[in-house]
């Protein structure tokens, strides 16, 4: 089992281009005091972090969202997947306030945990092969040359992703960026852990049925950016 460095001991690695959310309305905090210690997820001191202890109910599988953003897309399959245990990493509370209070809503404590923190932290103490879905949707495209290093779509990710994701569990990406859309694509065929699915172009111009849309795409869609959609397998370990 690998073991991650000790916090202190960690590159400094930026994603994120912004550091403060704005500030949350009454009602946001109030959900955020009520719901987030009960749902969140906090990193072992030391081992691997067992996510299905995260439940207290039967789970058949795991599901992790990296960057959940404002939380409808985690949300709608949290409400649609009960059998799975969903997790879901986002750096900005503003973010998390908004899912905590759909979460609120709906009533799905039952199958939703939040990691409010970088979701490489998270991924470093997964143990291998324990999750058979991840999503990562529209992340930061860092657009300048320089910025590229930041990405989350490269190979020091993709081993995490590798590394935690079960045989022949899926891997769902989606840009509005047109650079990063072949970033990804060339990103995904160098690794060699994964197998993109698509066998047409509709493949990945057009969601899933089980792929809701989100606010952040339909404005993308109506600026004029096309996003796309690419689902992958992680392909069987070699003995």
């Amino acid at each position: 089992m690998r073991q991650p460095p000790p916090q202190d001991d960690r590159p400094h690695r930026e994603l994120h281009g912004r550091h403060k959310s704005r500030p949350l309305r009454p009602a946001q905090q109030q959900v955020m005091e009520a719901l987030l210690p009960r749902l969140r997820v906090d990193l072992p001191k030391s081992g691997p972090l067992d996510p299905h202890a995260l439940f207290a109910c039967d789970i058949q599988e795991i599901w992790l969202e990296v960057g959940f953003g404002a939380g409808e897309h985690l949300a709608w399959q949290a409400a649609h997947h009960p059998e799975v245990g969903l997790i879901g990493a986002e750096h900005f509370r503003d973010g998390i306030a908004r899912l905590l209070r759909q979460v609120d809503r709906e009533g799905l404590t039952r199958n939703l945990r939040v990691y409010p923190d970088d979701g490489r932290d998270l991924l470093d103490v997964l143990p291998q092969a324990s999750l058979s879905r991840a999503f990562v949707l529209f992340p930061d495209p860092w657009p300048k040359r320089r910025h590229h290093k930041r990405r989350f779509v490269q190979q020091a990710q993709l081993d995490q992703l590798a590394y935690v994701l079960a045989d022949g569990g899926e891997l769902r990406l989606a840009t509005d960026d047109p650079d990063y859309q072949r970033w990804m694509l060339i990103e995904l065929e160098r690794h060699g852990a994964f197998d993109w699915t698509a066998a047409c172009a509709a493949d990945w111009r057009r969601r899933p049925d089980d792929w809701p849309g989100t606010r952040y795409e339909q404005k993308a869609i109506e600026a004029g950016r096309q996003p796309i959609f690419l689902s992958y397998r992680r392909r069987p370990r070699t003995a």
